[in-house]
């Protein structure tokens, strides 16, 4: 089939399932709010419009977010907020909880809230080397879209009002609560080459409890298919490792030799699309939001469950890795020796979070709001379609000794462990509004918080942790596996003025204490001025402090590829301390930001912020630290083979390159930008048009690291340069009885890593191992069109990456001596003509999807 006849046979689908769903009314408002919608962000104030914040605030309704092609609430969100970028795809566990962050930061400065309260972390820590490592924050795809009112962005650092880390800003999600009506909408979709082919359902219903409540609930179901990178694999070989270049039978040409190195473009093996790119997942989700009015008193409840089932494609096992003899394919296990092994990664997600309260008001206008919110993260992990080799030649030995009766056997499947995470939060706020002489009434705010987390990482079973373990993802040891614990309190004080007309003064405070990183005070000062109703200037200053999560503290595990394997280290384990790894200690921040509100006409509204963030002893991934190359001990590998020899583990003799990393304070960072929105909603005689630009500017860079052996230029890289510099966010959302159409164009800036050749100097003659791997910048289009059908039923055909844009592919290496099975590339990729996977824009390229809603 081709690529455009199977877009259109997804399409067709889609209008299918018309039959039986149930659908939208076509999206009539802008995508950008006007300012006028009441925010419950950023400030603590009562009745705050979006325009008259005093801090940074940007809102995206419901509208904004249908409009983008993929049900995932990180899609959305990175198209619609310039200083937000998202995680497209990862490697191993990192495909099953994408991150996202502001400015450039890491995902764990970033809050994120519910209904203003804190959301549960994610058990799933990030520890592949790249812009997203040690990120262990929430999960914003268990959030579905259709269960969101509306998204409130506050962009500045809110640590001394939230809590520590909010160093970057604040996302809070309001969830719907109509209490009447709903919606039902169906989409499909897929990418330009046909893989990653999507279906979801999502319905939302309102009903009414009693007179004075309301009871709103969201079901949601996704399934995705895999997508690939790259069209071969660079270790494609026999048995022997000598690539396949038969002139007879059915490999005849499958590879041709050009300068050495060999393009694995096979026809007749059933390999297609073996490189991973995203898993293969089921989302289910079940969202809902409830309140009661008893008469100065509203109880109020909110939660989720949800269930992902996933497949990751893990890296491709070349012929003789499964073998007892190097050169015998009878000693292989099953037909290994022929065709290799893909194994795959399977995962199984559990996860919940229900928090209750009540609020109102006593003793005449003080104001309460009192919650419980827990939250549970659980994944185990299996690994499936794999063997054991140590067990596999160690069956087959025994089968050749005299008398035996044994027959070779191992395992193909293994329980890898997993990982549970939970939190309890307890708040208390108290507000109240005292009329004290000046230009508006004093706001008084305070109140506390006592958080208790715990994270666990549990025991593989037998087969996956004796000896180096199944192939492609051991499972966790004894001596990963454990139980942390720790709990926090909190309390803190809001004060919040306008002593003359048009001036606003918010004056917060907040004290902490950790049961194992202690205590700290943090502050903040907002202020704005309202020159008229066309210009008004606004800035605030700030302290922050992040204790580390217990994932950064304690996972321990193996990263294996097919022939490399990467120890993670505990920060303060035994091991680490003899490679300088010490224990991790909290970050502090200071964080400045100036800017101005400008309103020309009634109906333009433009807003510019600058910002200056300084963290100290910032919690950061080093990159692997090689002690083998090349198959061959790199200078100094002494201290870190003695440091893996410590902890007891077994590696995988077949090791090409191996090397450790762990997290450390060693790096102080800056980081500066300037954020811009503007938004301008024009009348037509025949219609309505909605024109707004946003943009951010962004910059970090490392100010001090005081290791630079431990703490790489590879991984400053991945903090200075892994995030475009600029994105600018263009949008025209025009609207003319039932059609709408919604043009949307980002403009990324260039990012670039150091990346590393699989070579030795030697065999790169003299060239340096490590350079630059750069994704220019670039433009992506999407377009969506849509149509009422009736004032309940609408009808949407999209893109998301109308042109098909894909970033650059690594450079092949020149003049260098490439043997057969190794990679010619500049970063070492084993896949071939795979393009790099650090682009702000993904590697999947062009997503075209249909959608069907209605509204009953």
């Amino acid at each position: 089939m081709t690529r455009l006849s199977a877009l259109k046979l997804s399409l067709i689908l889609a209008s299918s399932w018309s039959a039986c769903a149930l659908a939208q009314e076509a999206p009539q408002e802008p995508q950008v709010d006007e300012g006028s919608a009441i925010i419950v962000t950023g400030t603590r104030a009562v009745g705050m419009q979006a325009a008259d914040s005093a801090a940074p605030v940007q809102v995206f309704s419901q509208e904004a977010l249908s409009r983008v092609g993929q049900p995932n609430l990180n899609q959305a969100l990175t198209q619609l907020v310039p200083s937000f970028t998202a995680q497209t795809q990862g490697v191993d566990m990192s495909n099953f909880s994408l991150s996202a962050r502001l400015r450039g930061l890491s995902p764990n400065h970033t809050l994120v809230m519910v209904n203003g309260k804190r959301r549960h972390g994610s058990a799933i820590l990030q520890v592949i080397a790249g812009p997203f490592q040690g990120s262990a924050a929430p999960s914003i795809d268990l959030i579905p879209p259709d269960a969101v009112e509306r998204i409130e962005v506050l962009q500045d650092g809110a640590a001394a009002v939230y809590g520590t880390d909010a160093i970057a800003g604040a996302i809070n999600m309001i969830l719907k609560d109509q209490s009447e009506g709903g919606t039902f909408k169906v989409t499909g979709g897929q990418y330009y080459n046909s893989e990653g082919e999507l279906f979801s359902a999502s319905g939302n219903v309102g009903f009414k409890l009693g007179e004075d409540g309301f009871f709103n609930v969201t079901a949601f179901h996704r399934r995705q298919n895999y997508t690939s990178t790259g069209t071969g694999q660079v270790s494609m070989a026999d048995i022997n490792g000598n690539p396949y270049v038969n002139t007879a039978g059915s490999y005849a040409g499958l590879f041709g030799g050009t300068s050495n190195y060999y393009d694995p473009a096979w026809a007749d093996l059933d390999l297609d699309g073996i490189n991973g790119g995203a898993a293969k997942s089921q989302l289910n989700l079940l969202f809902y939001n409830m309140g009661y009015d008893f008469g100065g008193v509203e109880l109020y409840s909110f939660g989720d469950v949800s269930r992902r089932v996933g497949y990751a494609k893990q890296g491709y096992r070349p012929p003789n890795r499964i073998c007892a003899s190097t050169t015998d394919l009878s000693t292989c296990f099953g037909d290994t020796g022929t065709f290799g092994m893909v194994p795959q990664q399977k995962v199984e997600q559990k996860e919940y979070s229900f928090t209750v309260g009540a609020k109102g008001e006593f003793g005449g206008g003080w104001n309460y709001d009192v919650s419980t919110t827990y939250g549970y993260d659980q994944n185990k992990i299996w690994t499936i379609e794999s063997a054991h080799r140590a067990l596999w030649i160690e069956s087959y030995q025994a089968s050749l000794l005299p008398g035996s009766n044994v027959t070779p056997s191992t395992v193909s499947d293994a329980y890898d462990g997993g990982f549970k995470l939970s939190q309890l939060t307890n708040t208390l706020d108290i507000r109240k509004e005292f009329d004290v002489g000046m230009a508006a009434p004093l706001t008084l705010a305070f109140g506390g918080e006592y958080r208790r987390d715990t994270y666990e990482i549990v025991q593989g079973d037998f087969a996956s942790t004796y000896k180096e373990g199944v192939q492609s993802f051991p499972g966790y040891k004894d001596v990963d596996a454990g139980d942390h614990s720790r709990s926090s309190k909190a309390v803190y004080l809001n004060l919040i003025a306008n002593p003359i007309e048009g001036w606003t003064l918010d004056l917060a405070g907040r004290y902490e204490d950790y049961s194992d990183f202690g205590d700290t005070k943090i502050g903040k000062i907002t202020t704005r001025y309202d020159f008229s109703d066309a210009f008004a200037i606004r800035a605030t200053a700030s302290t922050g402090f992040r204790a580390p999560t217990l994932a950064e503290s304690f996972y321990s595990t193996v990263n294996v590829g097919p022939t490399s394997a990467v120890l993670q280290l505990p920060a303060g384990s035994p091991a680490a301390l003899l490679l300088g790894f010490n224990a991790l200690r909290p970050e502090k921040s200071t964080n400045f930001s100036a800017g101005i509100v400008v309103r020309p006409t009634p109906r333009l509204a433009i807003t510019i912020d600058g910002y200056y963030i300084k963290i100290k002893d910032r919690i950061s991934a080093t990159a692997s630290l090689p002690a083998i190359q090349g198959g061959l001990p790199v200078a100094g590998a002494e201290s870190i083979l003695a440091a893996i020899a410590s902890t007891g583990l077994v590696l995988d003799t077949g090791l090409q390159t191996l090397g450790v990393a762990s997290f450390t304070n060693l790096i102080d960072t800056e980081t500066y930008g300037v954020d811009f929105a503007a938004r301008y909603p024009v009348a037509l005689d025949f219609g309505k048009l909605d024109l707004s630009l946003l943009a951010n500017y962004n910059k970090t860079k490392i100010t001090d690291n005081k290791n630079t052996t431990l703490f790489s230029s590879q991984s400053e890289s991945y903090i200075e340069d892994a995030s475009p510099e600029y994105k600018v966010v263009g949008s025209i959302n025009f609207a003319s009885g039932p059609f709408n159409a919604n043009l949307r164009q980002t403009f990324y800036g260039k990012t670039s890593i150091l990346v590393r050749s699989a070579l030795s100097a030697a065999a790169l003659n003299g060239e340096p191992q490590v350079r630059d791997g750069v994704v220019d910048a670039t433009g992506i289009t999407d377009l969506e069109l849509s149509y009422s059908f009736t004032d309940n039923v609408s009808f949407s055909l999209g893109a998301n990456n109308l042109f098909d844009k894909r970033p650059e592919t690594p450079k092949l290496l020149t003049g260098a001596t490439v043997l057969p099975g190794q990679s010619p590339y500049e970063n070492g990729s084993g896949a071939w003509n795979a393009p790099y996977g650090h682009g702000a824009y993904g590697t999947a390229g062009g997503y075209y999807y249909a959608r069907i809603d209605f509204k009953f």
